[in-house]
């Protein structure tokens, strides 16, 4: 029999070695936090992401349960990469022609980057496992697509905690983690669940501009500007597009104002060194940006998940968002857009312009009261 112990230890050298910055291992077992999973979905907090209502043939939602999902799995190895970089958070930035794309997508994308290392990682407890002549071994790798929660996995590795803005922090890292996992049929040497160091700070609850967090730990995605600019398809609800200011995709305000971000360290991964163009990109460039320089522009990057369309609309309703008349021209040409909802939201953006340019219009000038 293989010894457990030394495999553990093996795992998290190979990790250090392909360049994660955390890494640790979690049992498998029905952690309290997910619990909270099916009441989540049933509340219809997930929006449009349907693939996070994957059910067995049972009809129990996977998420929620890795022993009914991958019953074979007995450890999760837990990997994290930092992606911060040396450029100012969004709470930063104030310049009314530019929009914001989240840092986590300024470099290549992080899945392919991600899994890259894992599969190393997974090769080498595979070659180990040989060696020791140990009973034959199951894996997979996954990252953000797997049947389970991964970061209630991260907490029970002890590579963080779950913070208020659902989020994975670490103490020395701060929040700017990707996660990837190894599930593994082995049962090796659990660490412990890294403790909540939250405290009774709500920073993050009380920036967030659309009240997507509507309790600590507890996240209304159809309300987060992250989900709005990234997975909602067609028009984004009237009521809700003030709030997402200039943000193109994604959002970052929660962690950005989060105390344990405000020393955290650079990456190292040069994959993650910010792409030209993309920190603070110019929204008229993004709203008229054509099909053919958007699939040349971010190949190899996240922002294409969002697709030509979504980030059209996107930019659209930041530049209504901008009080920049001078985006009225463009708007003017975008509201007969070929794609319905760009024109819509042009139109939407352009009388939003001219209802700020008339109300400040109508505003009497201070009089002064010096002698």
């Amino acid at each position: 029999m293989p010894d457990f112990t030394q495999l553990s230890s093996l795992v998290k050298h190979a990790a250090r070695e392909v360049g994660f910055d955390l890494s640790g291992i979690a049992p498998v077992h029905d952690a309290p936090e997910l619990n909270y999973f099916p009441e989540w979905i049933a509340a219809g907090h997930a929006g449009e992401m349907k693939y996070m209502e994957a059910r067995d043939d049972a009809g129990n939602l996977k998420r929620a349960s890795l022993r009914n999902a991958v019953p074979w799995a007995r450890s999760v190895i837990v990997c994290a990469l930092n992606y911060n970089t040396a450029q100012p958070y969004s709470t930063q930035v104030n310049d009314s022609q530019r929009g914001w794309i989240s840092r986590y997508a300024w470099g290549e994308d992080y899945h392919d980057t991600v899994m890259r290392r894992l599969r190393v990682i997974e090769q080498r407890l595979h070659e180990a496992c040989r060696e020791r002549e140990a009973p034959a071994l199951q894996t997979r790798c996954y990252v953000d697509t797997g049947p389970l929660v991964e970061r209630v996995y991260a907490k029970y590795a002890g590579v963080g905690w779950i913070g208020k803005n659902t989020c994975i922090l670490n103490q020395k890292l701060g929040s700017w983690l990707f996660l990837g996992v190894i599930l593994t049929s082995l049962e090796l040497e659990p660490d412990l669940p890294a403790p909540d160091r939250c405290g009774t700070c709500t920073r993050c609850i009380d920036a967030c501009p659309t009240d997507a967090l509507l309790a600590p730990y507890k996240l209304d995605a159809n309300l987060c500007i992250a989900y709005l600019t990234i997975e909602k398809r067609g028009a984004i609800p009237e009521e809700i597009r003030d709030g997402i200011g200039r943000h193109v995709f994604g959002c970052d305000i929660c962690q950005d104002v989060c105390p344990w971000n405000r020393k955290a360290p650079g990456t190292s991964a040069a994959e993650f060194q910010p792409r030209e163009g993309l920190v603070n990109p110019a929204l008229d460039w993004l709203a008229e940006m054509p099909a053919e320089e958007f699939r040349e522009k971010f190949r190899g990057s996240p922002v294409r998940r969002t697709k030509h369309a979504g980030l059209r609309r996107n930019a659209v309703i930041a530049m209504g968002n901008s009080g920049d008349r001078r985006f009225l021209p463009s708007l003017e040409r975008l509201s007969e857009d070929e794609d319905s909802v760009v024109a819509e939201s042009a139109k939407w953006a352009k009388a939003k312009l001219e209802t700020s340019a008339d109300a400040r219009a109508r505003t009497p000038a201070p009089t002064s009261t010096c002698p």
